[in-house]
């Protein structure tokens, strides 16, 4: 089955009764009805357009196979709207630098954060640390967002203390055709050739899962297509940050051929993860705050509707979330292009964030990982009261109870684990007390 979905994304055009609207509502804000200007935000590059559209296509399989629910399918359940008698929880970078057992498996095996990416057997011990640990109601498979740039031949290095970052990034926009393979080679082949390492840690996860008796789904992920141009473009989250904006603005022809890439990679790397054993999937919109909103649903809308439509043709029954950290104000749009859970972070109104999302989806965050601190202040019992607190907020259903943002590794342990308890007592009591006052109501 050939799928286009070239002819499936809007177009946008200026038509008569658009520019006749416009010059209304300027003349009308010129006789002083309106109490504020409105100012169009001035864009560089004659030719960007007002939103892409991606001209791809996928060659699909006549069949796809994912994995059976697991014993434990909670989350899951969160998910899709199902019935729960308590809420789920997991973190963002449940695994890694907050937990003694990956500092001292670390220094065991002599290799660093990247270096361990490619070896299955690390990947699956760090995977499965935190689900020993911890009551978590799912697994994250141990990697990193950038495993897509390497497969694209751009090299990524982690020097110490100064995070990931890209030594070579595209300088210029005919670097796009000189060194990044055609969007027509995305296939189910070059992500076995190129990303097979990962493919491979999904399978042994599942099986040290088993072997374990450790019954929960396990999420795959992969960075969104912004984000992965962010990086490739700028070098680093934490200089030249603004030469992803810039790229859009004054490439827009080359930024949608990168982005098409990108897109097409995500959706046959994704389904691979899949294939291999993935319950669940997360698309990471990392990079949301580098972008501004008008480039936003121009340029990363179309790429993440693309990426919804694809891998729920091929899994309808896969829950698929979404996170576009620090862009927020795309939580609506995004609840609308096909994906099971939006997440929230920190910057997210919670009274406000089901009204905004609507009833068709589940929310997915956002309690700050600073709570989980100790030299913040914080004990068992501050974490009791502010997940308690999350809970009535945001409400104990349709909800998994994540993050606003990753761990980064001064948590405690313990506190981690009061989280996780609280999450789970907390939710049971409200859920519990909602079917008595059901009952109540009918009787």
């Amino acid at each position: 089955l050939r799928s286009s979905t070239a002819n499936s994304l809007p177009q946008l055009f200026f038509s008569p009764m658009y520019v006749f609207t416009a010059i209304l509502a300027l003349s009308t804000q010129a006789r002083g009805f309106l109490p504020s200007p409105i100012v169009a935000k001035p864009r560089i590059g004659q030719n960007l357009p007002a939103a892409i559209s991606l001209d791809l296509e996928f060659e699909r399989k006549d069949s796809y196979s994912s994995p059976d629910r697991p014993d434990h399918d909670l989350m899951i359940r969160s998910a899709l709207g199902e019935s729960v008698e308590k809420t789920p929880v997991w973190l963002f970078r449940q695994a890694g630098r907050h937990l003694p057992e990956y500092k001292a498996y670390k220094e065991e095996v002599g290799r660093g954060f990247l270096e361990m990416l490619s070896f299955p057997e690390d990947v699956a011990e760090c995977t499965m640390q935190p689900i020993r640990r911890y009551e978590m109601d799912a697994a994250i498979l141990f990697s990193d967002i950038l495993v897509i740039a390497e497969a694209l031949g751009i090299e990524v290095i982690m020097p110490g203390g100064v995070g990931i970052q890209v030594p070579k990034p595209l300088a210029e926009a005919s670097e796009v055709e000189q060194r990044i393979p055609p969007t027509c080679e995305m296939t189910p082949e070059y992500v076995d050739t190129h990303l097979g390492y990962v493919i491979r840690s999904v399978t042994l996860i599942r099986e040290k899962m088993a072997r374990e008796g450790k019954s929960i789904p396990l999420i795959g992920f992969s960075a969104a297509p912004w984000t992965l141009l962010f990086y490739m473009v700028g070098g680093s989250s934490k200089k030249n940050t603004d030469y992803g904006m810039r790229w859009l603005q004054e490439h827009p022809a080359e930024s949608t051929r990168l982005l098409e890439t990108l897109t097409k990679l995500v959706v046959e790397y994704m389904t691979a993860q899949v294939e291999a054993g993935a319950h669940m999937l997360q698309v990471f919109e990392a990079m949301g705050m580098m972008i501004d909103e008008s480039e936003f649903r121009d340029f990363c809308i179309p790429c993440l509707r693309v990426i919804a439509q694809e891998l729920k043709a091929r899994f309808p029954d896969v829950p698929l979330m979404v996170f576009a950290r620090g862009a927020s104000f795309a939580n609506e749009e995004l609840s609308q292009l096909g994906y099971d859970v939006v997440t929230i972070d920190g910057s997210v109104t919670r009274n406000t964030a089901r009204s905004i999302v609507g009833e068709n989806v589940s929310l997915q965050g956002n309690y700050d990982p600073a709570e989980l601190i100790e030299s913040n202040g914080k004990t068992v019992e501050t974490v009791q009261s502010s997940a308690k607190q999350m809970l009535i907020e945001l409400g104990p259903e349709r909800l998994i109870a994540n993050l606003g943002e990753g761990l980064g590794g001064k948590e405690s342990p313990k506190l981690v684990n009061a989280f996780v308890e609280s999450i789970h007592s907390e939710s049971a009591k409200l859920i519990a007390n909602k079917a008595t006052e059901a009952k109540l109501e009918t009787a």
